[in-house]
């Protein structure tokens, strides 16, 4: 029935298409069939078209521009990548991703001209080439720390000391997913959620060490809401 109703817009000839939802109503595997089926029809096409979807999978993977909304006001109108690595607020970092980013109340503090993002349970070291001076501006003051779940390892995935990066957790879920394992842990009454080695044996229950790729840390206003970095 989809395809059909793709094919009749077709035959219009039309300057713009308008598909609203489109496979929403489509099991798992017919969905991502007509979602290649519909990338390659673009292509081929060379016609604008417009999409609209509560799906992020669609909108990353067909757009080549995405605008984020809410409640009817635009967030953030960029490429798909750089919607991904540099959110423009909370709202967007959670909405972009799944599992979506982690978000843990914290506070910059420095020592020893070094700066952390310290919060309950975790301390971790900032780099260099993320002090910016807006950054520097927040020392002393509250901040919303993001990571992403593919940003997370433990000491078996990495080779190199990451001690400042490292804070402890305690699994509470594992899910299985055949080349990534989803851990959710307990860290310190806050809820983090990891994706991992598939071949790491983690239990329920396990005290587990998680690394962060603090290069690829997000900050956020607490008020605002809006990124700082």
């Amino acid at each position: 029935r989809q395809r059909v109703a793709v094919g009749r817009a077709i035959v219009r000839d039309p300057k713009v298409f308008l598909f609203d939802e489109p496979l929403s109503n489509l099991d798992a595997k017919l969905r991502v069939r007509m979602r290649a089926e519909l990338a390659e029809l673009h292509q081929r096409l060379k016609t604008t078209t417009v999409y609209v979807t509560h799906d992020q999978v669609e909108a990353m993977t067909l757009g080549h521009r995405v605008a984020v909304m809410k409640d009817g006001v635009v967030q953030q109108y960029d490429a798909p990548q750089v919607i991904y690595d540099h959110p423009a607020n909370m709202f967007v970092a959670g909405f972009i991703g799944s599992p979506p980013m982690n978000f843990l109340d914290a506070r910059l503090v420095e020592e020893d001209g070094r700066v952390f993002v310290e919060g309950k349970g975790f301390k971790l070291l900032v780099p260099q080439d993320k002090l910016t001076d807006e950054v520097r501006g927040y020392v002393g003051r509250e901040v919303v720390f993001g990571i992403r779940p593919e940003d997370l390892r433990t000491p078996e995935m990495v080779r190199e000391d990451r001690t400042e990066a490292s804070f402890p957790g305690k699994v509470r879920v594992r899910e299985p997913l055949g080349d990534e394992l989803i851990v959710y842990a307990d860290c310190a009454g806050e809820e983090v959620i990891a994706k991992l080695d598939p071949h790491l044996h983690i239990e329920p229950g396990q005290e587990i060490t998680l690394i962060a790729a603090m290069e690829r840390m997000h900050l956020f206003d607490p008020e605002t809401e809006q990124a700082i970095i």
